[in-house]
């Protein structure tokens, strides 16, 4: 484990700290893991609102008039779908197919986009963006393409939860995945109505030095909603219940989307990309795994990731994340099978600690919301 003291601090470590959190390293930082618990933070995401810091997210611009043409390169998705203000999710594919990273696309202007990365990866793919942005973009001093990480320039915070809208109304007329330039108490924010959680809510980036104003304004206006600060732990649980993926357990460098369930964010109709060759190959042969989502349909020990997963007294796979559901109250996973054994409805054992325990894999999510 990285020694605590070579652990960066977002600019709410203090306001954290001062709140009782208990704090853990995540991806390279030192973050607050729970405050009281995560069962109650969970559940006040749930039925209220809660507040989480993400500032550990990376952001990078992409900017300049061939930035839609390098997106388009670089990433899965279709970059030529976005109107200015609107966002997507998409990935950041390698060579051989595989997942480097997802993140989420805004179109700030026409010729302006923000990539919002996952926390532990953030030099790892600014370094392959600006490796292979160029592979289709011309470098003439009239047609530029250029990456900046804004990473440590930014702060951010995400408010979540059926209140949401009422603690911040400077943008609840904001549509969902859209991003708008606004100001929040007297403070310049960039705000999307985004999340990790499957609530409705919004994502605030601004700069690090009104980040605990901030923080502390949102907090203010949700005392009447019963508004909770929370940490990972309840970021990790309310995903899981949506089959949010997480890169590093669910999606890696060696799985690839249509393995993952993530087809409809690779748009083969916009040309060649990174990946294309090798996705388009297993388009054609078929996938040989899938990830699925699964309920335990007993009572039983959390399931956890590693754990074999069974049917028919043979191990077809292996959990890639599980927990216990503080919405469900049983435990949930998701993991990856054979991909004859991936239907929903079908029977399978989780092995936990040499006993194997029924469970069934389900339609994701696991869930079931309208939001």
């Amino acid at each position: 484990m990285v020694a605590t003291e070579k652990l960066k601090r977002t600019p709410l470590y203090a306001a954290h700290v001062e709140s009782g959190a208990k704090m853990v390293g995540f991806g390279g930082w030192e973050m607050p893991v729970q405050y009281n618990s995560i069962v109650e933070e969970h559940l006040a995401v749930r039925r209220r609102v809660g507040l989480f810091d993400i500032s550990h997210m990376g952001e990078v611009l992409v900017a300049g008039p061939n930035a839609e043409r390098a997106l388009n390169h670089l990433l899965t998705n279709d970059a030529r779908r976005l109107a200015v203000g609107q966002g997507q999710y998409t990935l950041l594919g390698n060579d051989d197919g595989g997942i480097i990273d997802d993140l989420i696309a805004y179109r700030l202007e026409p010729t302006v986009y923000l990539l919002v990365i996952n926390a532990s990866h953030i030099e790892r793919d600014f370094d392959w963006m600006t490796t292979h942005a160029w592979a289709s973009t011309p470098r003439h001093a009239d047609a530029a393409c250029v990456l900046e990480n804004r990473s440590d320039q930014t702060a951010a915070m995400a408010l979540q939860g059926p209140a949401a809208a009422r603690c911040l109304p400077e943008a609840s007329g904001l549509k969902r995945f859209h991003i708008q330039q606004l100001r929040v108490s007297g403070k310049d924010c960039r705000v999307a109505r985004t999340g990790y959680t499957g609530e409705d809510g919004f994502e605030l980036l601004c700069a690090p030095a009104d980040a605990v104003a901030l923080w502390t304004e949102l907090l203010a206006r949700g005392r009447e909603f019963g508004i909770q600060p929370c940490g990972l732990g309840a970021r990790d649980t309310l995903r899981l219940e949506m089959c949010y993926p997480l890169h590093g357990n669910d999606i890696t460098d060696a799985t690839s989307p249509l393995e993952a369930g993530l087809g409809k964010y690779v748009s083969f109709d916009k040309g060649d990309f990174i990946g294309r060759t090798a996705l388009e190959k297993q388009r054609a042969k078929g996938v040989t795994r899938k990830l699925v989502a699964f309920r335990m349909a007993g009572k039983c020990p959390p399931p956890r990731q590693h754990y074999p997963i069974v049917a028919a007294g043979q191990r077809i796979g292996e959990i890639t994340s599980g927990t216990q559901s503080p919405s469900l109250g049983t435990g949930i996973g998701m993991g990856y099978v054979t991909a004859g054994a991936a239907t929903p409805g079908a029977r399978i054992e989780i092995e936990i600690r040499g006993k194997n325990y029924p469970a069934v894999i389900e339609k994701p999510p696991l869930l079931k919301k309208n939001t």
